[in-house]
């Protein structure tokens, strides 16, 4: 079993961005730019690497690789994105990997590519990148080729080296369970659960009950034995259910216009642990959204965009106007649910105006763009 805490760590020492691995300060699939470089990373690391694991670590500095964290980021959808745009495309997951010196939220994200051992490449166009394509590593490049090249095996002896050396052992497993329950999470009620003799999950949060239901607030949950965050949020409420096989959660959105809100059942994610020392983790949308009268969604709308103008353009805001923006990332989400397509994009537009004026809001923001991540590549 793989503590990808420790994997981590050796890409980063082995050497320098290579063949099989890249490193990033951070991605940005939110807009076609950013997706466009990612499907272009994603198919040269798995046209590189036909019979091995290759990776990606995200929240690192390129200059001296030193780990500064990124954002949890929780898009169970991800692969749903990578079918999208790649011809035989490659199985991709994204693990938030927690590091003791991170600031509370603040994760290091690891991307692993395997090949299905097919030539990968684009199935459209997408950026400046045309349909068909196909591109390969050089180096620590990710560099167009032409199609008629053979696939070679260069680094399956390396990449298993480095994953041997990652290993868990029990020592490591109970320092993740100890210092998860008294040093991360003094404040919190925490819990934990051993599945199948092997398999350690550890979560924390407020709880609230609520008939014969209990609910978690400000939830952090981890697979303690391969050092990967699960989930991760200061806003939502998630229940937690588990049996002898299985580890459920159904995590809840707070939605609605002004101060009439309650929560919606947003996503299902259900681990389901193996006797032969393997685990699957599978996730549902649920989500069935409100719905509004769209008369009044669009003077919304409009009123909305007119006060990330004034941001975007340093103007004095009103306090009516501050009242309104501290409502635009629940509004706009809403509104993007009801069929305005540009609110998500007004979002992604307006993050960095949002972040100088108000830290806070900036947090609800990006919280309403986790959600329309998840809603988007369902």
């Amino acid at each position: 079993m793989v503590n990808k805490r420790l994997l981590v760590k050796n890409l980063l020492a082995h050497n320098d961005e290579n063949s099989f691995y890249d490193k990033k300060r951070f991605i940005n699939i939110g807009d076609k730019e950013g997706k466009a470089k990612f499907i272009k990373h994603l198919c040269a690391l798995a046209n590189s690497n036909p019979k091995n694991n290759s990776f990606i670590v995200v929240g690192v500095e390129d200059e001296d690789s030193k780990i500064v964290g990124v954002d949890f980021f929780d898009d169970s959808k991800i692969q749903n994105l990578v079918n999208a745009y790649i011809e035989n495309a490659p199985l991709v997951s994204y693990e938030n990997i927690p590091f003791p010196h991170l600031p509370e939220g603040k994760v290091v994200g690891l991307v692993t590519i395997r090949s299905t051992g097919k030539l990968a490449a684009l199935k459209r166009n997408i950026w400046k990148y045309w349909g068909g394509s196909v591109f390969f590593r050089d180096g620590s490049m990710s560099m167009p080729k032409v199609f008629d090249i053979e696939i070679k095996d260069t680094n399956s002896a390396i990449v298993a080296e480095i994953e041997q050396h990652a290993q868990n052992n029990i020592e490591l497993t109970l320092d993740g369970v100890v210092d998860f329950i008294r040093n991360k999470h003094a404040d919190l009620k925490s819990n934990y659960k051993v599945f199948k003799e092997q398999f350690v999950v550890c979560w924390a949060g407020y709880v609230k009950k609520v008939n014969d239901k209990t609910y978690y607030s400000r939830v952090d949950i981890e697979l303690i034995n391969e050092q990967v965050k699960l989930f991760y949020s200061a806003l939502d409420q998630v229940e937690i259910t588990y049996d002898q096989n299985t580890f459920t959660t159904t995590e809840y959105v707070k939605l609605g216009l002004n101060k009439n809100k309650k929560f919606y059942p947003l996503e299902k994610m259900e681990i389901r642990f193996k006797d032969n020392g393997t685990y699957k983790i599978s996730s549902d949308l649920i989500f069935d959204p409100p719905q509004y009268d769209r008369k009044m969604l669009y003077h919304i709308f409009n009123t909305n965009n007119t006060i990330l103008e004034k941001l975007k353009k340093g103007l004095p805001l009103s306090n009516r106007d501050e009242k309104d923006l501290k409502n635009i990332p629940a509004t706009h989400l809403i509104c993007y649910l009801n069929g305005f397509e540009g609110a998500k994009q007004m979002l992604e537009d307006y993050r960095w105006y949002v972040k100088d004026h108000n830290k806070e809001l900036y947090q609800s923001l990006k919280e309403a763009l986790r959600i329309l991540r998840k809603v988007r590549y369902a």
